[in-house]
């Protein structure tokens, strides 16, 4: 038995997901995103790290989501907060797809 408790959650289905979409997903009390850039998919954070806003309604230009209340902007990539009033980054997650599903994998501590 493996000591790297791998805990991958199924987010959702990716047909139909567009490459600047953004996907919600809700897991123990914490939003998630997973966003679709022309790369792959990626995960942060789901709430802006400024005022706690959900980044699902906010604008993804190239590999960046600005969020929908202050126009704070974060590299999705990286979480890095690259524009005020965020000033905190964003955590990121592992992304995979596997049979047509897109799966995040929680780091538990």
């Amino acid at each position: 038995m493996s000591e790297n408790n791998e805990n991958w959650l199924e987010v959702s289905d990716e047909s139909g997901i567009e490459i600047e979409d953004i996907v919600r997903f809700d897991h123990d009390n914490k939003s998630y995103c997973v966003y679709k850039l022309e790369d792959g998919y990626y995960a942060t954070d789901g709430l802006c790290t400024h005022e706690a806003v959900h980044l699902e309604d906010g604008l993804v230009i190239d590999d960046e989501i600005e969020c929908p209340m202050h126009q704070g902007i974060f590299k999705i990539k990286t979480g890095e907060a690259i524009s005020p009033p965020a000033c905190v980054d964003l955590k990121t997650y592992p992304v995979k797809v596997d049979n047509g599903k897109i799966f995040i994998k929680i780091l538990s501590k």
